[in-house]
C-alpha cells in the first residue's frame, strides 16, 4: 500500500478533528495547571519562611504561623474546587459600559466584599473576533499582581458570559476627571503622568505591551492614585494574545487635510461633546494610538510612551492634539504628526512641558521612555522634583471624595439597566457559540489572597 492511499483511508472528519483538538487542549491545561499550582504553593511557603526569619520570630511563633498558613492553603484548595457562579454575588449597580459588555458593582454574598465585575458576552466575543483580546486581558491580570495594575480576584464563566471580578476603585477614571476639570495645572499633570509612567513600565517589565493606554483606562483608587486597567488590546509573547485588530482602519490612505480649522475653545467643546460616546462605541477612538501601530510594519513597547504624551497634551490643553469630528481624520493627523502636532498659542504652557510632549510623540526609536523606561523620564526637566520612589504614598494631586466602600458617585449613572443576568443556558440561536465554547478553556482563576482572613467571620449583607 502506498503512502497516499493510506492517508486517504484514515482521513478524519473535521468534526472528529475538532473533538480531538478540544480534548488535547483540556488535558494539556489540566496538567499544566497542576504543575503551576504546585510551584505557586511551594513559593508561598518559601516566602513565609523567609518572612519569619527576617522578623526574628521564636520557634513557637513560627509554628503557629505555619499552621495558619496550612489552614489557608487547605481552604484555598477547597475554594478552587468549588464552582463559582454569578449567584455568589449580589448585583448592586452598573458602573460602566463598553462595546463588548459592561462593568457592575457587586458584593460577594459570603464575605460582604465589594468588587467590580466585568461581564462579557461570549457570543459577541466570537462574532467580533475578540477571543484573543479576552485571553490577553485575563492572563495579564493573573500575572500583574502589584500596586500599579487593577487587581483581579476571580475569573469564571458560564455558557453565556465571561466574568472578571476585580477590585473596585471608587475614584472613577481619568476621562471623567478631565471632563470635570477641563485642564490640569502642570504640577497636577506631572503627578498623573509620573504615576502612569510607572504603571506602564510595570507591565513592560512583565513582557506585555498595553497598546490602549488612554484616560478611560486610568482608574483612580480611594486616595486618588492611578491604576492601569482594561488589557483587552494588550499583547505579549503568547500566540493566543494576537489578533490583527487594526487591519480595517490602517487601510485608509493619508491625504491632504481639508477639514476646517477650529480654535482651541471650539475644539475642546467638540471633543467633550463626542468623548463619552466614543468611549462606549465599538470603534473607540484612535486619538491615543501610535502611528506605527496603524502601519502594521512592527511596533514595540514604545507605542505606550506615545500614548502617554497624548494624554499629557490633553491634560494641559483640554483635548488631544489630533482630535477631529471623524475617526478617519484623526487617523490621518496621527500619521502626519510632524505637521499636525501643534500647540495653541492661546493656552500657554511651559517650554519644559511642550518639549516633554514632543519627546513622547516622535519617532519610536527616539521616543522618551523607549530605551530605559522611567529612567529616561527622570532626567527630563519637566519631571524635576518628582519623588518617584514614594509617589504612591504621598497625597494625590487631586483629592478623591469617597463616602463608603460602595460609593459610585465618581461613575456614570445607568438607571435603566436591568440587573438580571442572562440564564446559564444555550439558546437555539446560540448553538454555534456553544460549539465553540472550548476556546474559553482554562479561563477560571481564583487568587490566593482573595480569601477572607482566617478567624474573621464573613461580613453580613447590608
Amino acid at each position: 500500500m502506498n503512502e497516499s492511499s493510506g492517508a486517504s483511508r484514515f482521513r478524519v472528519s473535521s468534526q472528529t478533528s475538532d473533538k480531538a483538538t478540544k480534548a488535547k487542549v483540556t488535558l494539556e491545561n489540566y496538567y499544566s495547571n497542576l504543575l503551576v499550582q504546585h510551584k505557586e504553593r511551594r513559593q508561598r511557603y518559601e516566602d513565609l519562611e523567609g518572612s519569619m526569619s527576617a522578623q526574628g520570630l521564636s520557634e513557637s511563633q513560627k509554628e503557629e504561623k505555619r499552621q495558619r498558613h496550612a489552614l489557608k492553603e487547605t481552604e484555598f484548595l477547597r475554594m478552587k474546587r468549588s464552582r463559582m457562579s454569578v449567584d455568589d454575588f449580589e448585583q448592586l449597580k452598573v458602573i460602566g459600559r463598553g462595546a463588548f459588555g459592561e462593568v457592575r458593582l457587586v458584593q460577594k454574598k459570603d464575605t460582604g466584599h465589594v468588587y467590580a465585575m466585568k461581564i462579557l458576552r461570549k457570543k459577541v466575543m466570537l462574532q467580533r473576533e475578540q477571543v484573543a483580546h479576552v485571553r490577553a486581558e485575563r492572563d495579564i491580570l493573573v500575572e500583574a499582581d502589584h500596586e500599579w495594575v487593577v487587581k483581579m480576584h476571580y475569573s469564571f464563566q458560564d455558557s453565556v458570559n465571561l466574568y472578571l471580578v476585580m477590585e473596585f476603585l471608587p475614584g472613577g477614571d481619568m476621562m471623567t476627571l478631565l471632563m470635570k476639570e477641563d485642564t490640569l495645572s502642570e504640577e497636577c499633570a506631572q503627578f498623573y503622568i509620573a504615576e502612569t509612567a510607572l504603571a506602564i513600565e510595570s507591565i513592560h517589565e512583565l513582557g506585555f505591551i498595553h497598546r490602549d493606554v488612554k484616560p478611560d483606562n486610568l482608574l483612580l483608587d480611594a486616595r486618588g492614585h492611578i491604576k492601569l486597567s482594561d488589557f483587552g488590546l494588550c499583547t505579549g509573547l503568547k500566540k493566543s494574545h494576537r489578533t490583527n485588530f487594526y487591519r480595517n482602519l490602517s487601510q485608509a490612505t493619508p491625504t491632504d487635510f481639508s477639514s476646517n480649522p477650529m480654535d482651541s475653545k471650539r475644539r475642546a467643546e467638540s471633543w467633550k461633546r463626542n468623548r463619552r460616546a466614543l468611549a462606549y462605541s465599538t470603534v473607540g477612538t484612535p486619538d491615543y494610538i501610535a502611528p506605527e501601530v496603524f502601519m502594521q510594519t512592527g511596533y514595540s513597547s514604545a507605542c505606550d510612551w506615545w500614548s502617554l504624551g497624548i494624554i499629557m497634551y490633553e491634560m494641559l490643553i483640554g483635548y488631544p492634539p489630533f482630535c477631529s469630528e471623524k475617526p478617519q481624520d484623526t487617523y490621518r493627523k496621527v500619521m502626519n504628526w510632524r505637521q499636525t502636532l501643534t500647540f495653541p498659542p492661546e493656552i500657554p504652557i511651559s517650554q519644559e512641558a511642550e518639549d516633554c510632549v514632543r519627546r513622547f510623540c516622535m519617532e519610536a526609536e527616539r521616543r522618551l521612555g523607549t530605551h530605559h523606561g522611567v529612567v529616561d523620564l527622570k532626567s527630563h526637566p519637566y519631571f524635576f522634583g518628582v519623588d518617584w520612589d514614594h509617589i504612591r504614598e504621598r497625597p494625590a494631586a487631586i483629592k478623591v471624595t469617597v463616602k463608603s466602600i460602595d460609593d459610585t458617585s465618581n461613575f456614570d449613572e445607568f438607571p435603566d439597566v436591568d440587573l438580571k443576568i442572562p440564564l446559564d443556558t444555550c439558546e437555539e440561536e446560540d448553538v454555534e457559540t456553544c460549539a465553540n465554547d472550548w476556546v474559553f478553556n482554562n479561563y477560571t482563576f481564583k487568587r490566593f489572597d482573595g480569601l477572607p482572613p482566617l478567624g474573621v467571620p464573613a461580613a453580613s449583607k447590608p
